[in-house]
């Protein structure tokens, strides 16, 4: 019996070849937009899951408040003592691993020198932390000894080729050597950091680095990754109930003069797991991803499959005059009801299948594309579970009796005696319900046109708005502490080149967090009052500003020519009105106290955009630290080169910097690509946003097309009819359209609203956004017309040229 249905089924898609074919096309791409979606969505909930502890596992984070109370700074790093005190403060502790990032470090083998970024620190319990492969060495020692490193395959390749690599020595920044004592395996792909190079903690006890007292006293520096393992079913609250008195008990005299350090910091603890997803803090080891970009793809993917499946109720119910006689009869031989419904359940199920097996071929090919424009590394083999599996076998019954229900319950109600003589009509309520399904899809369609529009207007102001500073033709190089003692030099030598305009240090660049702060005080009623919000600290040398081009509104720049300008203070507009002061101007001579540097404000320059326009200008301060004993405070060289001539300029920054410095790899990069990387994770969601609107589109015409196809079929006598009787084309094609077209305006109204909350909500993450114009909502209405019209005239022109008397010869 049930081979007999599914040979029907079979027959019955042959014989209706173009129906079929657009069920199977639409069904296929909405399958394989879902399988894409599923595959990104998996692999983003997979992050950091592969550690066997990784339920067990905690991050120590840290928030400051300022002096109002207000968190002022929220971080997943932690001053260097945390780790020191926590294993005997907390019994319940069962494993601790501290990191460092120490960024981007040069190391010389032979005569090989490269600036190896994602260098960490780490300590030897690591690998009882984390879950990682270790391919040569001992994981439990090899991270012991001060001056041993880890490395992975490829970085070991980089410098020893085919050489085993164990025991060789390389040079550190040309500091210190380090011996090879392991290799480990890469971090795996879906994790929160990837380091290439794993140095011994042990390392930062020797004083020419960090120094052991700066380990155990140092509660300033928070840069430490600090992870806990925690036993099973324990509640972490319990822990960060006790942190408070911990921080009372060991931080309140050292820092804070014997003030409650728990009013003005604080603790938190991280799942390993969330931390992908659901961490926002202020320094992250990588750019992280969203949970909210899930839930917008997982309800992309959801629309995009119902659509096609609307496409195949539409085209079935459409379809059940050309079989009403084939019910019929099978009624009247004997066909139960519940067996008609079999019947045609069997074809949406084999469609359904098909286009499984077919969106698997698809998603094969298409992986390397959505891996291009979404960065992430996703492969077919994260579906290969049987947790996965199982749903995506189960999935063809589900979607195909789901999508097949409706029409076979419609066509199974059908009427024998009716359906044979010839009397069968399809009901109002079919027709109705089909142009319901028809507003549903193109309100999707238009929904998605109008976020589109918007993600991509909300960039185009990121990337064109003023942002206060020149970011045009300026090159960075990480700054090596090697040129203090000769960078005055060093950057005469550079500006001897008419193509170099200016050289400055600075210890943070425009493009990057603000992440420094110190107290603040100002004169108030004869005594220093502290400043109750909080002020972002800059250190920059006498060319900072005129590098960048940023305005002063008041005051003068830094001089070389007065000594006192080293503890003297430039602000910006922000930091002037949250001190409290009327003007730019009235800012000028105050006495500014910052941190331990006490003199005066000799400038104010205008507010810019230091950081990405999703930040709101924050109170800065420029310091100069231009003492040698400070000068390692500055960590970025800026250049300022003429446009008309780069790269002779990038030529001759690259010999100057191998004069001077010939054991630091050169390294440069233009503050506009820096500038172009923050905004990047939302023009790739703009990107995915717009393909994936494109093919909803395409599948909602896709339906259309065929249902105005047979719908035309339906009416080819009338066609013929009128136009016997004078109709001219451009008539009969608007008559065959404006019912469908009215479907289409209709659905615009339901979608406005939708996509309106649903863009409002999504601007709210930028501090600068645009404001969603009335005429965006106007244009996607446009364009969902214009591409239904053209769908529909396809078919209707074809029918209105068509010779009448051949539709009217025959009944």
């Amino acid at each position: 019996m049930i081979k007999n249905y599914f040979k029907i089924a079979w027959r019955n898609l042959v014989k209706y070849k173009f129906i079929s074919f657009i069920n199977l096309f639409g069904l296929t791409v909405g399958l394989t937009c879902c399988l894409l979606i599923t595959t990104y969505i998996l692999n983003e909930l997979s992050y950091d899951r592969y550690n066997k502890n990784a339920k067990n596992i905690y991050r120590v984070t840290r928030t400051f408040n300022n002096e109002a109370g207000v968190v002022s700074l929220y971080l997943s790093t932690v001053s260097p003592p945390f780790g020191y005190y926590f294993p005997t403060e907390f019994p319940e502790i069962q494993k601790m691993t501290r990191l460092l990032n120490s960024g981007t470090t040069p190391l010389k083998y032979e005569d090989k020198l490269i600036n190896e970024p994602d260098i960490y620190f780490a300590d030897e319990n690591l690998f009882d932390v984390f879950t990682l492969n270790v391919i040569k060495g001992n994981p439990k020692t090899a991270l012991k000894d001060p001056f041993s490193i880890m490395m992975t395959e490829e970085v070991a390749k980089k410098y020893f080729g085919n050489e085993d690599p164990m025991n060789k020595v390389l040079r550190a920044n040309d500091q210190f050597d380090v011996k090879i004592t392991g290799i480990f395996k890469p971090f795996p792909a879906n994790s929160f950091m990837h380091p290439g190079v794993l140095v011994s903690f042990n390392t930062l006890k020797d004083s020419a680095v960090y120094g052991e007292a700066n380990l155990r006293n140092n509660w300033g520096n928070n840069s430490f990754f600090t992870f806990l393992v925690l036993p099973d079913h324990y509640d972490p609250k319990k822990l960060i109930s006790k942190f408070p008195a911990f921080l009372d008990k060991h931080m309140s005299m050292d820092q804070y003069g014997g003030k409650q350090a728990s009013k003005f910091t604080s603790l938190g603890l991280q799942k390993l797991t969330d931390i992908h997803l659901y961490s926002h803090t202020d320094y992250e080891a990588e750019p992280n991803g969203d949970i909210s970009r899930v839930y917008i793809f997982s309800v992309i993917a959801f629309f995009i499959l119902l659509i096609a499946c609307i496409n195949y109720m539409n085209l079935s119910t459409a379809r059940s005059a050309l079989r009403a006689k084939e019910i019929g009869i099978r009624k009247v031989i004997g066909a139960r009801k519940k067996e008609l419904i079999f019947q045609f359940l069997s074809e949406s199920v084999i469609i359904t299948w098909a286009a499984i097996v077919m969106a698997f071929i698809c998603l094969y090919f298409s992986l390397p594309w959505l891996n291009n424009i979404s960065g992430q590394q996703l492969s077919i083999n994260i579906l290969m579970k049987w947790q996965i599996l199982l749903p995506v076998f189960l999935a063809p019954f589900i979607i195909g009796i789901l999508s097949g229900i409706y029409p076979a319950l419609f066509m199974s109600s059908f009427k024998p005696v009716q359906t044979i003589k010839g009397l069968f009509k399809v009901r109002g309520s079919s027709i109705s319900f089909r142009k319901v399904l028809v507003v549903a899809q193109f309100a999707i369609s238009i929904v998605l046109i109008i976020t589109t529009i918007i993600v991509f207007q909300q960039l185009r102001y990121m990337q064109e708005t003023s942002l206060g500073y020149d970011k045009e033709h300026i090159i960075t190089i990480p700054y090596s502490n090697f040129l203090n003692n000769q960078y005055e030099s060093f950057r005469n030598e550079l500006l001897k080149n008419a193509s170099i305009q200016d050289v400055a240090r600075s210890s943070r660049i425009p493009t990057g967090r603000l992440l420094d702060g110190m107290d603040a005080s100002v004169l108030s009623n004869d005594s220093m009052a502290p400043v109750k919000t909080d002020i972002r600290f800059v250190a920059a040398d006498y060319d900072f500003i005129p590098t960048y081009g940023v305005h002063i509104v008041a005051g003068r720049n830094f001089s070389r020519s007065y000594t006192t300008d080293t503890v003297n203070s430039i602000l910006n507009e922000s930091a002037v009105k949250a001190i409290g002061w009327k003007s730019p101007q009235d800012a000028i001579g105050k006495d500014f106290k910052y941190g331990q540097f006490t003199g005066k404000v000799i400038g104010v320059i205008g507010d810019f955009h230091f950081e990405s326009l999703k930040h709101k200008i924050v109170p800065i301060v420029l310091m100069n630290p231009a003492t040698t004993p400070k000068e390692s405070s500055f960590n970025s060289l800026s250049i300022k080169v003429a446009g008309n001539n780069i790269p002779a300029a990038l030529a001759s920054v690259e010999n100057t910097w191998k004069k001077y410095l010939p054991e630091i790899p050169y390294q440069y990069t233009f503050l506009n690509e820096r500038f172009a990387t923050l905004y990047e994770s939302e023009q790739r969601q703009g990107t995915i946003f717009t393909v994936f609107a494109c093919i909803a589109i395409f599948i909602a015409c896709l339906g259309l097309f065929g249902l105005s196809a047979f719908s035309i079929t339906q009416r080819v006598k009338e066609i013929g009819v009128r136009k016997v009787l004078g109709a001219n084309v451009s008539s009969i094609v608007t008559l065959l359209s404006k019912d469908f077209l009215k479907l289409v305006m209709i659905a615009s109204v339901i979608a406005f609203p939708i996509a309106w909350y649903a863009m409002t909500h999504w601007l709210r993450d930028f501090a600068y956004r645009i404001n969603i114009h009335w005429w965006v909502f106007l244009l996607s209405a446009i364009l969902a017309l214009i591409v239904a019209l053209a769908t529909i005239s396809f078919q209707a022109i074809k029918a209105a040229i068509a010779n009448p008397v051949k539709s009217l010869r025959t009944e």
